[in-house]
């Protein structure tokens, strides 16, 4: 039996500065970075929480799934708010209406940004720089990082409180996990020792398949109470959403999918009461 959901701390009308600030990291493509960060956001959102997501893939899959149909068009973007001393985040932030959240947007311009950054100084922080001013705007702020453990990667790690990681159950994707543990211990000792893993998020679970089992069951025994009691189920409702501009909760609300990311969104945020 899985554990019930724990009960939601009500929002509190007291403006405080985000006090979690959660990077959604690995390395590895299609295992539902952006699909968490997302929905975990329009889940939080849901909840009464202010909620800030942050592009920080040149794919734009984020920024497409929020409803910007061409982002090649925006004047300005999260390339802008690292690259330009003088762009703020208000200056690049959107509002998704349907999902309720602000973003930060992204498109392949981005790519650039790792070249651009490599001769700044203090350059592994200065998206935790840029976030800082409005931190007090936000209950919770959700970086959406790049397939790659890159300078984009670091700095979202250097920002963050915490890392939420999702996991495809698939053997390769385990192996993948203990690089980027060697890299959150390096940027925890160097550069963010706050830094905390808050869990692993099993994602495109296939439940039939005896090797998705295999797996979970392994990441279990050696992650323990890491792993989230929570699998989010492969499904084609997913891939729908950004065409609708739509989380799964708004796309489909009933869903096994809309189900796992409210119950994501609720220990994520006892989680948070805990550590005030």
């Amino acid at each position: 039996m899985p554990a019930p959901p724990p009960t939601v701390p009500a929002p509190s009308n007291h403006h405080r500065p985000a006090r979690q600030v959660i990077a959604v990291a690995n390395q590895k493509g299609g295992v539902g970075k952006t699909t968490t960060t997302v929905n975990l956001g329009s889940a939080l959102a849901e909840l009464g929480r202010r909620v800030l997501c942050v592009d920080l893939d040149p794919q734009g899959h984020l920024t497409v799934n929020m409803g910007v149909e061409r982002p090649d068009d925006l004047e300005l973007t999260v390339y802008d708010l690292l690259c330009d001393a003088r762009v703020a985040v208000g200056d690049v932030r959107l509002h998704a209406d349907q999902i309720g959240v602000d973003f930060l947007p992204a498109n392949v311009e981005l790519a650039g940004a790792e070249l651009q950054l490599v001769t700044e100084i203090g350059r592994e922080a200065v998206l935790r720089e840029k976030l800082q001013p409005y931190l007090d705007e936000y209950d919770l702020v959700l970086i959406d990082c790049p397939p790659s453990l890159g300078l984009l990667c670091i700095n979202a790690l250097v920002a963050a409180t915490d890392v939420i990681i999702p996991l495809q159950c698939e053997y390769f994707g385990m192996k993948g996990m203990q690089q980027l543990q060697r890299t959150i211990d390096r940027v925890r000792a160097k550069l963010n020792p706050p830094l905390r893993i808050a869990g692993i998020l099993p994602t495109i679970h296939k439940a039939r398949t005896l090797h998705a089992r295999e797996v979970l069951g392994m990441v279990t025994s050696h992650y323990g109470d890491t792993v989230f009691p929570i699998q989010v189920a492969d499904s084609i409702r997913f891939a729908e959403c950004p065409l609708a501009g739509q989380s799964i909760l708004q796309y489909a609300g009933e869903s096994d999918g809309a189900r796992a990311y409210r119950e994501l969104a609720a220990r994520v945020l006892v989680r948070v009461a805990e550590e005030s």
